[in-house]
């Protein structure tokens, strides 16, 4: 499929059934198994590499209107697709809550934030909104964008990622799977951005420790091993 071919059946229903054999022709049911294994949900899903996925994407082109049409058919892969053809652009705030509450991976959740929520006007809002949420997906989305903004957003001033780091103390507690995954993440990309941020990501991490609880300590122990690396500590010439 081309993009040209995508534009010109926007809206209908035998784009997206194209589509989807499309994928479903390159799937493998022996890679079905690794998703299940890797904590991915394999309800609707064909088994396909994200290489694959990715291929196709670049095909098609960005597309935001088709974009929303396969992110509605539920399946794992058509969702996949959805980010990396999106246009951030144009996507409203209203789609970023609802893509975000229909997250039932943590892969999804992760190329939905940093292939597009990252870049919308909204990402710091929905940082602090998220990151409150007791949903498992939805908490997460919150600290991966921290994660993504510190990586992908040059321009983004140190204040922006002084304040999420309160927050990273504040969750630590919460031992769910992808969300202390999630959070510990955010606190390393923090602290490998540059030098000052380092040192604050260093003592955010020894807050952590000092709460003495033990379900936090990974996440600030991974931390720490990491930021205080050579090779961490050489980029920032802290050595």
């Amino acid at each position: 499929m081309n993009a040209t071919n995508s534009k010109s059946a926007l809206g209908d229903s035998g784009t997206i059934d194209f589509i989807l054999s499309e994928l479903q022709s390159v799937s493998e049911p022996e890679y079905l198994k690794k998703m299940a294994h890797f904590g991915i949900d394999v309800s609707k899903a064909y088994g396909i590499r994200v290489p694959n996925i990715r291929k196709l994407a670049k095909q098609m082109g960005k597309n935001q209107e088709l974009s929303l049409l396969l992110w509605e058919t539920g399946f794992h892969e058509a969702r996949l697709l959805a980010t990396f053809i999106g246009d951030y652009k144009l996507i409203t705030e209203s789609q970023v809550n609802q893509w975000t509450k229909d997250f039932t991976s943590w892969d999804t959740c992760d190329q939905a934030c940093v292939n597009l929520f990252v870049k919308t006007p909204y990402f710091k809002l929905k940082v602090l909104e998220f990151t409150k949420a007791e949903e498992e997906f939805v908490k997460r989305a919150g600290f991966v964008l921290m994660a993504a903004a510190a990586v992908h957003l040059s321009k983004e001033p140190d204040e922006t990622f002084l304040s999420f780091l309160p927050i990273i103390e504040r969750e630590a507690y919460d031992n769910r799977n992808f969300v202390k995954k999630a959070v510990n993440w955010a606190l390393r990309q923090i602290g490998k951005r540059n030098a000052f941020l380092h040192q604050h990501a260093i003592n955010t991490a020894n807050n952590i420790l000092a709460q003495q609880n033990k379900k936090a300590n990974w996440i600030a122990l991974d931390a720490l091993r990491e930021l205080n690396s050579d090779a961490v500590l050489s980029k920032h010439k802290l050595t």
